[in-house]
C-alpha cells in the first residue's frame, strides 16, 4: 500500500510543530537509481514524532512529511533557490548527502521536468497542509505558533566546522516570530544546561522564513537538535531513551515558554 504524502493531526492549541524531514519512505523505483550509500537515508531528522510525543499530549498539530528528504526536501522554496549564500548546503531535490557522497547512481538524477513532477506531487501538497492547518488555527486563536522540529548530525564538517551546540534555535534572526517568543525559548535554552546557539548556522529554512509573519498572527521558531541528545547517530540511528529522558523535558519547556510568550503578543 502506497504510503500517504503527509500524516496531519489537528489539535486545538495555537500551536503547529511541523516536521518535514522525518520522512523514511522511498519509493522502490527511485532507490533503485540511487547509491547504496543514498539508500541508507543517513540524512533523515530520526525519530522526532516518538521526541515530539509530549506535543501531541498537549493538544497540538502535528505535520509531518513521511517520504524521505532525498526524494524531495520540504524545507527548501520550490525554485530550489539557496537559504544560506555562499554556504554548503543542500538543494530541493539533493544529489549529495550531508557528507558529500553521491545520492544518484551515474545518470540517473533527475532533471528539470522530473523536479517539478516531484514539486507537485509531494511538496506541494505538504505546504498546502501546513497553510490550511495555520489557517484553522488562526480562526481560532488570535495569534498562532508554528515549531519547526529538526535534528541533525551534531558532527559534518562539510556543513559547520567543530560540533554544533545541542540547541539551535532559528528565527531568520527574529524576523520570523515576535522578540518575546524568541527570549522565551531562548531562556529556556540557557537554563537547559546544554549548549545552545540563536540564529547561527541555522537560522530557520524555508518554512520559518516563509510562514513566520508575526505581523499576521503566525510566529515560527526552528529548533535543530544536535541527534546526540536523543538517539545514537551510527546506524542503525537507534533512539535513546535515556538520552531523551533529559532531553524531550527541555524541548517542552522551549515549547511552553513559547507558547506562554505567545499569549503577551497583541
Amino acid at each position: 500500500m502506497t504510503r500517504p504524502i503527509i500524516t496531519l493531526e489537528q489539535g486545538t492549541l495555537p500551536l503547529l510543530i511541523s516536521i518535514p524531514h522525518g520522512g523514511e519512505c522511498l519509493p522502490e523505483a527511485l532507490a533503485q537509481r540511487m547509491t547504496p550509500a543514498a539508500r541508507k537515508l543517513t540524512d533523515t531528522d530520526w525519530h522526532l514524532s516518538r521526541l515530539y510525543d509530549f506535543a501531541r499530549a498537549m493538544g497540538a498539530s502535528i505535520l509531518q512529511a513521511n517520504y524521505s528528504r532525498y526524494v524531495i526536501d520540504m524545507n527548501r522554496p520550490r525554485d530550489g533557490s539557496s537559504l544560506y549564500a555562499g554556504q554548503t548546503t543542500t538543494g530541493l531535490c539533493p544529489t549529495e548527502t550531508f557528507r558529500g557522497e553521491l545520492i544518484y547512481a551515474d545518470g540517473q538524477a533527475p532533471d528539470d521536468a522530473e523536479t517539478a513532477e516531484r514539486v507537485a506531487h509531494y511538496w506541494v501538497p505538504y505546504h498546502d497542509a501546513l497553510r490550511a492547518e495555520l489557517d484553522r488555527l488562526r480562526q481560532q486563536h488570535s495569534q498562532v505558533l508554528l515549531w519547526e522540529a529538526h535534528s541533525i548530525a551534531s558532527v559534518l564538517p562539510r556543513l559547520f566546522d567543530g560540533q554544533l551546540p545541542d540547541l539551535n534555535i532559528g528565527t531568520y534572526s527574529g524576523a520570523a516570530c515576535a522578540p518575546a517568543l524568541r527570549d522565551a525559548a531562548i531562556a529556556a535554552a540557557s537554563d537547559s544546561g546544554y549548549t545552545w546557539v540563536a540564529d547561527g548556522r541555522f537560522k530557520g529554512g524555508h518554512i520559518t522564513r516563509h510562514y513566520g509573519q508575526p505581523k499576521d498572527g503566525v510566529h515560527a521558531v526552528q529548533l535543530e537538535m544536535a541527534q546526540c541528545l536523543y538517539m545514537d547517530e551510527d546506524e542503525p540511528y537507534g533512539y535513546r531513551p535515556d538520552l531523551a529522558a533529559r532531553a524531550q523535558p527541555v524541548v517542552e519547556d522551549m515549547i511552553r515558554r513559547a507558547l506562554g510568550a505567545l499569549g503577551t503578543v497583541r
